[in-house]
């Protein structure tokens, strides 16, 4: 990885293969007692641990998970860390750590707003799934029948794309396109200008044959839900997902609007490898891809309606039917993980990671312990060749479910 190579980088999340979740309970036991009703289960958990495998949020616990976050910081030097952990009933732990801010001081708190990058990808996804239900899209229609000129366009499908399997080549790996980002970070592209990055290139492999994770592939996305959905994509994903799910402080800027108060991000993908104040950064070149604000409300609440395709009050934000194309998943290079439609299954976590240029977040969804876990952090620079926001993903979860230990690899998070 060089660190001068601007890049949205990806979590791994599992996605299941039939949308169904099933996980060993972590460590504890099963057995039918003597006074269990014929063919009933009755679960013993280990000390301090729920029958879901979560640990109870006592005191020692909140020690730990301070230690641990206060740990990862020094060892990766963030400046400021949110962390958000909610279970149904073991307790709750939403804690802010660190500056918002370097050049005052400002405390990093959790009501500020945050570039969340790659978890950008769920939210587009979920508006094709939308078009699907309409019966605009079919998600083995060819893209070529909504974009012009993809190469092989008319055999990579539209659930290639969103299930990172179409083999066109990763525009943000291209060096004409670094180049032109770090020499002017403020620059607008547009979609098109960034397939063009994309497409100087041959295919890596043809489509369907394997997982390889671009973000060419949500570029085109974002297109053809412009074209089957006929509005600006922002429109679109604000009309029919923000809206409905009540995520009333997520946006997708125009340009590098930033909604206040946020943090400052700081990032070393520059132009001589230097650590620089990122805010103020144009995301227009991540696009469908990345360049969406959310805070830690709102993806305490996205978290769980993406994983399960149902909204707050019950309701479902898409069909039975799309979630669980949405969770059939394909294996990654890495045990234990699998990639469905815009979404990741890391041992049981289902969601997303998003990482740009000063800011990383991590969001996602435990089914077998209705746990939700949300990481928003200032800074997106490795840290031994792995990301920030997975060593506190690793770092929490070791505590709060060890028998569901997040981990995203360096190679499978970064080209």
């Amino acid at each position: 990885m060089t660190h001068a190579c601007p890049r949205l980088r990806r979590a791994v999340v599992t996605a299941t293969a039939v949308g169904v979740l099933v996980v060993p309970l972590a460590g504890g036991t099963a057995s039918a007692g003597p006074a269990a009703r014929p063919g009933a289960v009755t679960v013993t958990a280990p000390p301090g641990m729920s029958p879901t495998g979560v640990r109870k949020l006592s005191p020692g616990v909140v020690r730990q998970l301070d230690q641990a976050v206060l740990r990862v910081m020094r060892q990766a030097g963030v400046p400021g860390v949110t962390v958000g952990l909610w279970t149904p009933d073991q307790g709750e732990y939403v804690k802010s750590f660190g500056v918002a801010d370097k050049s005052t001081g400002r405390k990093m708190s959790p009501e500020l707003y945050m570039r969340i990058g790659s978890e950008t990808k769920t939210f587009t996804v979920t508006a094709l799934l939308h078009l699907v239900d309409r019966h605009k899209v079919r998600l083995d229609d060819p893209v070529g029948t909504y974009v012009a000129g993809v190469p092989n366009g008319n055999n990579i499908t539209l659930r290639q794309l969103a299930g990172m399997r179409s083999g066109l080549f990763d525009y943000t790996a291209d060096a004409g396109f670094r180049k032109a980002l770090t020499s002017n970070p403020r620059q607008t592209f547009t979609p098109h200008q960034l397939l063009s990055y994309a497409f100087k290139h041959t295919a890596r492999f043809p489509p369907g044959r394997k997982f390889d994770y671009s973000n060419t592939n949500l570029i085109l996305l974002g297109l053809v839900v412009e074209k089957a959905g006929g509005r600006p994509l922002a429109d679109y994903i604000a009309t029919h997902v923000l809206r409905p799910a009540g995520l009333d402080e997520t946006f997708f800027p125009a340009g590098a609007q930033f909604p206040r108060p946020h943090a400052h991000g700081y990032t070393n993908q520059t132009a001589n490898g230097e650590v620089r104040d990122a805010t103020g950064w144009n995301p227009s070149w991540a696009w469908a891809a990345g360049a969406m604000v959310s805070n830690l409300d709102d993806l305490r609440v996205w978290a769980r309606t993406v994983a399960t395709g149902v909204l707050p009050d019950g309701s479902r934000l898409i069909s039975p039917a799309s979630q669980k194309q949405r969770l059939t998943a394909s294996p990654t290079s890495v045990p234990g993980a699998a990639y469905g439609l815009g979404i990741f299954d890391v041992r049981g976590w289902i969601g997303h990671n998003g990482s740009l240029p000063g800011y990383e977040s991590l969001t996602v969804y435990l089914p077998s312990a209705r746990t939700t876990l949300v990481v928003l952090l200032n800074s997106d620079i490795a840290e031994a060749g792995t990301e920030p926001s997975t060593l506190l993903g690793q770092a929490i979860t070791k505590i709060v479910t060890p028998g569901h230990v997040f981990d995203l690899p360096a190679r499978t998070a970064a080209r």
